[in-house]
């Protein structure tokens, strides 16, 4: 049973991580959540975590990953790289090339030291923004190769893989945490906390889904 078994959460404080932690905590017996420091472009993505963390009462690991920002330079880890959607079939500016290989491969280290089995990301493949390493054969992948270099039975979980943004809030809802996720995380590419800056990509993608998500309850209550 899950719920006697302890998980840890790859947490950036943002929507999608914040809701999967709701839904962990739902979940697993414990929790614990790991936040990579890669010096990425706005350190309040680290202090929204950690505030964040705190208030759940959630054993919060902030791990030093400097060695990123320095082979992956994009526009997360550079203030004059200019955030821009992929055009072409190229790549968004914002793709950081392995982040998600290194973060859930050190979150499988931290998870064998403290005793966790499961590991939960945010990732999604339906609102992806093109990225190839949020993809679920990606994860599958991974979830094996790190059971074989680790002699380990880890379980990767992905709740939102199959969700759009409109889906995404209305699990937080179902999780009673939409006003949380609403007013206290950070998804803006120019660091503004809650409703943010409402111009980046990020952003647009974040409240259109509310929007969405919003319309329909109008629409069932109606």
């Amino acid at each position: 049973m899950l719920k006697d078994e302890k998980a840890i959460v790859v947490f950036s404080g943002g929507q999608d991580s914040t809701t999967c932690l709701f839904w962990a905590l739902q979940t697993f017996k414990e929790v614990e959540v790991v936040t990579f420091n890669y010096n990425q472009r706005h350190k309040e993505e680290i202090e929204c975590a950690k505030n964040i963390a705190k208030e759940l009462n959630v054993k919060h690991h902030l791990l030093d990953m400097h060695l990123l920002n320095q082979l992956a330079p994009n526009a997360l880890t550079r203030d004059d790289i200019e955030i821009k959607e992929g055009e072409n079939g190229e790549l968004p500016s914002t793709f950081v090339p392995g982040r998600n290989l290194i973060f859930l491969s050190f979150a499988a280290v931290l998870a064998s030291q403290v005793g966790a089995k499961h590991i939960i990301t945010g990732v999604c493949e339906t609102d992806f923004s093109g990225y190839p390493d949020c993809r679920d054969v990606f994860i599958k992948s991974l979830n094996v190769s790190i059971n074989l270099s680790m002699d380990k039975q880890f379980v990767i979980h992905t709740p939102l893989m199959w969700l759009d943004k409109a889906e995404t809030w209305k699990l937080a809802d179902e999780l009673d945490a939409l006003d949380y996720v609403r007013e206290k995380t950070l998804t803006c590419y120019d660091g503004v906390i809650g409703y943010g800056c409402g111009e980046c990509p990020a952003c647009k993608l974040r409240n259109h889904g509310l929007e969405k998500y919003l319309k329909s309850q109008e629409g069932a209550e109606a």
